[in-house]
């Protein structure tokens, strides 16, 4: 598709540079404290003030600017809508951003693409204009504050401060001891973003419902024929994950008033995938089930009936690609083997891909896959899958190295990729820089990742209540030191070692 040139009617002139010399930090710290004065209201249940407080940030110049920088600095940023949009320029963005206004809004269709499952079926996703997801970040700056206040203690998806590796680790907990609950109700919810009733989130969201209702009956085109949408919120744009996090909030207290004894009764969701434990096969399937199809029922949804299951913890379960199983009563939560499958065929996709392509390409494409799953996964028993994946992706190199180099002999090979010295034995491969420097490039081993224990945020955590940031701002600080080291505390001590032996003119044999 080719690119269009944006014109936004009524848009002042830009000044030049406007857009680089505006001060994020301070526009950061202006929006910041209004959502705090809006999650506040929430707290005191004072919801007339709620609304005036949205109606001043949705207005905010300051909020307008964070919302344009988000949508032109995602991975979307290169995605169009039904327009051909994108901006692209310091000029367009600054703009856009005295644009963003609600008088006379009306949003375009979205662009419907359909991309595949496990299953082998495809998920439908809807792509606003980038001019339509500007104006979703703003409104969603907003609306987080209340779906922070407001939501399940338990709902770790798509919210600030939680992850994947908080519902894990609750998983673990509720799981782990020797008298915690055996059986396990495994959940997923059909088609759950394109099925919530569009009548309650009008009744129950508490936002601008103009603006609201606009969204969810803007449609979407397919094949050039633009279709009506009379249910659900369109799965791809920015404020859909907290909408339907809104919707299902209040379905963990309504597992735990499903049973009179909740001490053994556990729920851990994570967007719309969620698991409930219980004492009992007959509690989970008379009393707590009935309760969950109750409470969707009322909201237009339903479980699906080919992922929703009751299982044993000793027959072990799947959860978040992570399979839980307990022997005797040790846990153990190991990364699923479809999983490991997947990324195999990954990286042996991303090998035979860049066959010819220079070798500093090929490593960062291999690393950006290997660190991305082996950071995910390295809270769990991963020691021995980690092992198995490095051995996988060494044979895979090796015989892209030798169909490179027909002719040479095995050891040349080893010595020229595997052999560096005072350094472990990894692939690596060197290139210069523009100084003419010797810049080397090697592909990470997910064994020296190490695994590291997560410590789960705390339930009632609340990023938006400012006697909690220095909490939130500890958290932020210890992942960034787990993450952005470049190396494992184990391969950081190998290479001090080595560093001082060097100096001291001894040997690396005892470095690991």
């Amino acid at each position: 598709m080719g690119k269009q040139k944006t014109t936004l009617v009524g848009a002042p002139r830009d000044k030049s540079g406007t857009w680089g010399k505006v001060d994020w930090k301070r526009a950061r710290r202006e929006v910041r404290r209004l959502q705090i004065r809006i999650a506040k209201a929430v707290l005191e249940n004072r919801w007339n003030r709620v609304k005036t407080l949205q109606h001043l940030l949705t207005r905010s110049f300051h909020a307008k600017l964070l919302a344009v920088k988000r949508v032109t600095s995602n991975k979307g940023k290169k995605t169009p809508g039904v327009d051909g949009t994108l901006w692209q320029t310091a000029k367009v963005r600054w703009r856009a951003a005295c644009s963003l206004r609600r008088r006379g809004y009306k949003p375009q269709p979205l662009r419907r693409i359909y991309i595949p499952k496990k299953n082998g079926k495809k998920r439908p996703l809807s792509i606003p204009t980038m001019f339509d997801r500007a104006m979703q970040a703003l409104y969603k700056l907003a609306l987080a504050p209340v779906a922070e206040t407001t939501a399940d203690g338990n709902s770790y998806g798509f919210r600030e401060g939680r992850s994947c590796a908080d519902a894990t680790a609750a998983a673990f907990n509720a799981l782990s001891k020797p008298n915690s609950a055996p059986w396990v109700l495994e959940a997923d919810i059909t088609g759950c973003y394109d099925n919530i009733c569009q009548n309650w989130l009008m009744t129950n969201i508490p936002m601008d419902r103009g603006i609201l209702r606009k969204w969810l009956e803007a449609g979407y085109v397919e094949d050039g024929i633009l279709y009506p949408s009379h249910k659900g919120t369109p799965q791809g744009g920015i404020i859909s994950p907290t909408l339907a996090n809104m919707t299902l909030d209040g379905l963990e207290r309504v597992v735990r008033n499903a049973v009179r004894r909740r001490n053994r009764v556990n729920f851990i969701r994570y967007a719309d995938d969620f698991i409930v434990t219980g004492k009992s096969r007959r509690l989970l399937e008379k009393a707590i089930r009935p309760a969950i199809e109750k409470f969707l029922a009322e909201r237009g949804l339903t479980l699906s009936p080919e992922k929703t299951a009751i299982t044993h913890i000793k027959d072990g379960f799947t959860f978040l690609g992570q399979t839980y199983r307990k022997t005797g009563n040790v846990l153990h939560i190991t990364p699923a083997k479809e999983g490991v499958l997947a990324l195999k065929r990954k990286v042996g996709t991303v090998i035979r891909k860049h066959v010819s392509a220079p070798m500093p390409i090929l490593v960062k494409k291999l690393n950006e896959t290997l660190r991305g799953w082996g950071n995910y996964h390295r809270h769990v028993v991963a020691w021995e899958t980690f092992v198995g994946v490095d051995k996988y992706v060494k044979e895979q190199l090796w015989r892209m190295v030798q169909s490179r180099h027909p002719k040479k002999p095995r050891k040349w090979l080893h010595r020229h990729y595997w052999q560096i010295p005072g350094h472990h034995r990894a692939f690596t491969t060197t290139s210069k820089t523009v100084k003419g420097e010797l810049r080397h490039h090697e592909v990470v081993r997910l064994k020296f990742l190490g695994i590291k224990r997560h410590i789960k945020i705390k339930a009632d955590a609340n990023p938006y209540l400012p006697e909690q940031g220095r909490y939130f701002a500890q958290r932020r600080h210890d992942k960034e030191s787990r993450y952005l080291l470049g190396h494992s505390a184990r391969e950081h001590l190998a290479l001090t070692a080595a560093k001082r032996s060097n100096r001291a003119g001894a040997s690396n044999k005892g470095v690991l």
